[in-house]
């Protein structure tokens, strides 16, 4: 997709999310509309939002998160709101300068995806301490946070876990698999794992389990390589891989190998290679996490935390989690999907994110017009 219309779709899509994620989130609890639209706030429109998001290789973080988060800012705050916007690249030091710089700028409330989750925390203590609430984007920091939204990681796992034993079928309990996890420093890796576990143990051979440093697809293909060595490409019958850019990798390490036929291979993020990988049937399946949803509602949490709209933000924390560092953080929890190629249309199509032009370039037409998604 070229940026100039991912951004269009963006707009357009965030548009339409916005009078949803507002008329559900809050009016449920009757805090939008009336005399309650008027209510007196700690702090009115001129507001400024610390948005500091991980790395550039998960191609959703910079394609849809970021702008979504803005435009919904700019919508809520009438235009005035802005967004003071860091992007990690990956590392953890870097992460922490720019967390710092945020509370030097003296933003009004932070929303962090935490590259390593423990390492973070020192920054979320500093910004409490200066009166700067934080909020936990995509995955759980530990220290002071005053939210988290995110989805429900461990039924992420579990979406995935089951896709693979549904595509063995019958032969599932003799079938070996490869798993490559996340990288250990998210602590939604741990999440994802443990729900895949539970659909893999005691349904399917585990032959080989990686974790993966910083999500890098280079070394989820370096790690590949050697299950391919050691387990024998014709013995791997299926590769649950956490997110769809390990899912390329492993994907082109196996056609290095010189498979005729590629295994089933789970994903995560619905990356547009990722659905085209789907349409082509060289990856199985990705789970659909609807991001949009989750940005607009995170900048719905940051604009109510700081404004002082009480109500509105627990209507909109519905849930709690705890992090090692903290019980009962009030959190949002959004649903997933599988997708596969036969609900291409019900969903990424659907919400808007890509468009069937997208997809179905002319390297991809006759795959696309093999599942009627013309």
């Amino acid at each position: 997709m070229k940026t100039q219309p991912g951004r269009t779709t963006v707009r357009s899509l965030a548009t339409a999310l916005a009078a949803t994620t507002s008329a559900l989130s809050l009016t449920a609890c009757g805090v939008i509309g009336g005399d309650n639209a008027s209510a007196v706030s700690k702090k009115g429109s001129d507001i400024t939002v610390g948005l500091l998001l991980p790395d550039r290789d998960t191609t959703r973080f910079e394609k849809f998160d970021r702008p979504l988060i803005e435009q919904r800012i700019a919508s809520l705050t009438h235009g005035k709101g802005k967004v003071r916007y860091a992007n990690a690249g990956g590392s953890v030091a870097t992460q922490g300068k720019q967390f710092e710089q945020m509370i030097a700028a003296k933003v009004d409330v932070v929303l962090v995806d935490a590259v390593d989750a423990k390492a973070i925390a020192s920054g979320v203590r500093k910004a409490k301490d200066a009166g700067i609430p934080v909020i936990a984007y995509d995955r759980l920091a530990e220290g002071p946070i005053d939210a988290y939204i995110s989805h429900d990681n461990e039924l992420v796992g579990e979406v995935q876990g089951r896709s693979i034993v549904e595509a063995l079928g019958s032969k599932a309990a003799t079938s070996k698999i490869v798993m490559m996890n996340g990288s250990p420093a998210d602590p939604n890796t741990a999440r994802f794992k443990k729900g895949a576990l539970g659909e893999l143990e005691n349904h399917v051979i585990i032959a080989k389990s990686y974790d993966t440093e910083e999500w890098l697809p280079s070394v989820a293909k370096a790690n590949m390589r050697k299950a391919i060595q050691s387990v024998g490409l014709a013995n791997i019958a299926a590769v649950y891989s956490a997110n769809d850019g390990m899912a390329g990798a492993v994907i082109d390490a196996v056609k290095e190998a010189g498979a005729g036929k590629i295994p089933p291979v789970t994903g995560q993020d619905a990356d547009l290679a990722a659905v085209q990988r789907i349409v082509s049937g060289e990856q199985y399946m990705t789970v659909y996490k609807s991001f949009m949803l989750e940005a607009t509602n995170a900048a719905e949490m940051a604009v109510a935390k700081v404004q002082g709209r009480d109500i509105a933000f627990d209507a909109l924390t519905r849930d709690t989690v705890d992090s090692p560092t903290q019980k009962g953080i009030p959190s949002m929890l959004v649903p997933v999907v599988a997708l596969t190629k036969d609900n291409i249309k019900a969903t990424v199509i659907k919400d808007g994110v890509y468009t069937i032009k997208d997809i179905c370039t002319p390297k991809y037409e006759a795959d696309c017009a093999a599942i009627d998604l013309t």
